[in-house]
């Protein structure tokens, strides 16, 4: 490869039909910038695959047996700096909010075309948040959902930042930013563990649901000054 390419995007695919994971391996290896470097049935596999091959995105399905995509992703997202993608047939909004909860920075359907699916993949690596936009309406009615979800009713019920902690107000500015679990970890010098215990507590203390609401709470009441 010539040194002036750019590194090319490393890959593990998570799902238990093999099927699907060699469909998805081949659609990803007409792009000669993505490299899939493993396959896994079940969300152990996957994350022993990160752990191991260090890729910088994992597609992951949400029901596998034993241990599911959610689980997955929580783990990874708190053990690795790996990225996930979710790629399921699931749409339902909870599923979704669950998953973005756990840290996943995208979610896909499998109906998603190849060239799309390889796109996304960039914009995870990339460190950008994918949607499909099949499911994004859900999300955005669910977030505007009476006078505007949780975080909207949090600002309006005058939610104080003085209720948490210094550290979980520097974590809830960092989700604010779009940065995952281990760019916070990476700036605040933490171990990844410790973020999502934080990230954790900021939903228990906000009433948010998933990230994206996180964000929102923190566009609403920005730091004192």
């Amino acid at each position: 490869m010539n040194a002036s390419e750019p590194d090319r995007v490393r890959v593990v695919i998570a799902d238990d039909h093999e099927a699907v994971r060699s469909g998805v391996a081949a659609i990803l290896a007409t792009d000669p910038r993505i490299e899939v470097v493993g396959e896994a049935e079940n969300g152990f596999e996957a994350l022993a695959l990160c752990v191991h091959e260090r890729p910088s995105v994992v597609l992951v399905d949400l029901r596998m047996p034993g241990t599911d995509g959610i689980w997955a992703t929580e783990r990874i997202t708190a053990e690795t700096a790996t990225r996930v993608l979710v790629l399921t047939t699931y749409d339902s909004d909870d599923l979704i909010a669950r998953a973005l909860a756990a840290g996943a920075s995208g979610y896909l359907l499998k109906s998603t075309r190849g060239p799309d699916l390889i796109r996304a993949v960039h914009h995870i690596a990339e460190r950008r948040h994918v949607i499909d936009p099949a499911v994004a309406g859900g999300i955005i009615a669910k977030l505007n959902a009476s006078g505007g979800g949780p975080p909207e009713s949090a600002g309006e019920s005058g939610f104080d930042r003085s209720r948490l902690t210094p550290r979980e107000a520097q974590v809830l500015d960092l989700v604010t930013a779009g940065l995952s679990n281990p760019g916070i970890a990476e700036r605040l010098h933490l171990g990844l563990t410790t973020v999502k215990t934080h990230v954790g507590s900021l939903y228990a203390k906000t009433g948010t649901a998933s990230r994206i609401e996180l964000a929102r709470l923190g566009e609403r009441i920005p730091p004192p000054g």
